[in-house]
């Protein structure tokens, strides 16, 4: 498994705009975020939270929530989208993504916080995960939702996304995008930099 440096993955951050021109900072999810990300989803409406984990649930159970913290890990990787909130770094979303490299794909999920639903903030992260999956090189993006998640699939559907079944389960439906960028058109600055040197990724191996 791979664990990645923090230290070196502080240059991969990116600044994303609201709708109303607030900034909001994508970053990956670090340790020391464990509380503040459980306590999070513990905040999201329960539908909010059975929409982002496909079912019933309180909370992160403890081995998920490990798996979140340590990104890099089966090339698996969490983010958060944080924001200042009277005074304080607060996490207003989050997201978590997979690159497959034998099928060139990356699979993605990500929730934003109610208060913050409307803003924009769901889009504009949906485009940055978009961003990533071009610097890894992926050929097509996807995610997997409830088809009774109507935010999500309206936002997907304004992304341009398309539509399909989810192999082995009614519940779910399929959003998919294919990637057409290359990586000096890649929009997300700090993921150009990855983008444009092969080496960059595995140097941030430990």
């Amino acid at each position: 498994m791979t664990r990645l440096r923090f230290d070196d993955l502080r240059q991969y951050s990116d600044v994303l705009l609201s709708r109303h021109g607030q900034a909001v900072t994508v970053r990956f999810v670090e340790p020391r975020d464990a509380e503040a990300l459980q306590n999070y989803f513990r905040a999201l409406s329960t539908r909010s939270r059975y929409n982002r984990f496909l079912g019933a649930a309180s909370e992160l159970p403890p081995s998920e929530l490990e798996r979140f913290i340590h990104v890099g890990e089966a090339d698996r990787f969490s983010v958060v989208a944080t924001m200042p909130v009277d005074g304080r770094e607060t996490i207003v979303g989050e997201a978590r993504y997979a690159f497959d490299s034998e099928t060139a794909a990356i699979e993605v999920g990500l929730s934003i916080d109610d208060r913050w639903q409307g803003h924009g903030i769901g889009r504009a992260l949906l485009k940055n995960l978009e961003c990533r999956a071009a610097a890894f090189g992926a050929e097509r993006i996807f995610g997997d939702t409830l088809r009774s998640n109507d935010a999500m699939i309206a936002l997907a559907r304004k992304s341009g996304y398309g539509f399909t079944n989810t192999p082995g389960d009614w519940k779910l439906t399929r959003f998919q995008k294919d990637i057409h960028v290359e990586p000096q058109e890649i929009p997300c600055a700090s993921w150009r930099l990855a983008a444009v040197s092969p080496s960059a990724m595995s140097s941030l191996a430990v």
